[in-house]
């Protein structure tokens, strides 16, 4: 039993990796120049920004999908909300593995 649970982690992450490796950079860079007016230049956040740096891409990817869902994700929803709401699932993924990528 430990060792399918062993071998089934390791399937998770390999699933992780491949899906960093398949998003565009490039594209999720260019999606990023929004983000660094709060998010700061190395996504270490200001004032009441908070830091994303050292987050995986898939918990980034998820609090983007809440945010463009309309939940209420914590006290600054109501400034993440409208950019989320104008980002394509591709741009989730891409900023969000530029940003794990970029700024671990």
């Amino acid at each position: 039993m430990k060792k399918l649970i062993v071998i089934a982690a390791g399937v998770l992450v390999a699933a992780g990796a491949v899906q960093v490796q398949a998003a565009d950079l490039e594209a999720g860079k260019a999606k990023y120049q929004v983000c660094m007016s709060c998010h700061g230049p190395e996504g270490k956040g200001q004032a009441i920004f908070p830091g994303i740096a050292g987050q995986d891409a898939d918990y980034i990817a998820g609090k983007l999908n809440q945010y463009r869902a309309g939940e209420q994700v914590g006290p600054n929803t109501a400034l993440m909300a409208p950019h989320a709401a104008a980002l394509s699932d591709d741009d989730i993924a891409n900023v969000s593995a530029y940003i794990a990528s970029e700024f671990k």
